[in-house]
Formats: structure tokens, sequence, C-alpha cells
């Protein structure tokens, strides 16, 4: 038996408004997802808000914003229990999010000069490689951070 998604409407509406952006329509997805943003608030459930920030960061023009969106997740996650994130997909652990999320964080420091703080980025990042599921995604994100420099090709911590 595959571990399939329990119905959930907000879910829906952001994974649609991915599609929509990597149909080619990035602009009217930002839209979606920001309208949506509003309507959860800061205080709106926390898998909804991560999720969302952690798509709609990928949709923006510029690095900084980027990194804001990127910094929502990262804040929204420490609201998020596992209990919560589970009753949406049983095999979903919170932990296994963070490295994602502090790669993004790295990458985002990085392409901005901020040298240092996309280096603690990255170390977080690997910290948290231990949670990650053996699977393709697990493994997508381990071959990103073992291929993340953080600002130059000498870089021997890979």
């Amino acid at each position: 038996m595959t571990d399939q998604p329990t119905v959930d409407p907000t879910m829906t509406r952001i994974i649609e408004a991915v599609q929509i952006g990597q149909g080619g329509a990035p602009d009217q997805a930002r839209a979606l997802l920001t309208a949506l943003w509003d309507e959860l608030g800061p205080t709106g459930d926390a898998l909804h808000r991560c999720t969302l920030a952690h798509y709609l960061a990928d949709l923006q023009d510029t690095t900084e914003a980027e990194l804001s969106w990127d910094e929502r997740a990262l804040a929204a996650v420490a609201d998020l229990t596992d209990e919560r994130a589970q009753r949406y997909l049983s095999s979903l652990q919170v932990q296994a999010f963070l490295p994602s999320l502090y790669l993004n964080l790295a990458d985002c420091h990085r392409r901005l000069g901020n040298v240092s703080l996309a280096r603690e980025h990255l170390d977080r990042a690997r910290e948290h490689l231990v949670r990650l599921p053996d699977d393709p995604y697990g493994e997508s994100i381990r071959a990103a951070v073992r291929d993340f420099v953080a600002d130059d090709p000498n870089d021997r911590r890979r």
C-alpha cells in the first residue's frame, strides 16, 4: 500500500498553484499562493504555512524576497508537529524537512554574498541529513548538500 495524502483543501490549493507555476505561469502561481498566505495569516496551520512559504520562495523575482519566504518556511516548521504532518501524510517527519529548508537558506545567503551565513545554514542542513528518508527525495537532498559550495570551489568541507 502506498502512502496517500489525506484530503486537505488548502494543500490541494497549494499544489494546484505550484503546478500552475511549473506549467509556465509563475506570476499567476505567485498571486494565488500570496492570496492564500494572506488567508492563512501568521498563526494559520503550520503545515500549510511551511509548505506554502517553501514553494512561494521559488517564485520570487529577487533573492532577497526568496530569502524572506525561506525564512518564513523555517519559522513555520518550528510550529509543526509530526502528529499534524502525519494527519496529512502518514510518512512525514518534521525533522526531515530541515535539510531542504536550511539548504535553501544557505543558497540564498551564498547568492547574496553572505558567506558566513551560507556556511552556517549549510552546516545545519548537514546536521539534519540523518533525518532524511532513504528514498529518491532523501538522496536528492543529500546530493544537493554534498554538491553545495558555500563560497568557492575550494571549500573542502563537502
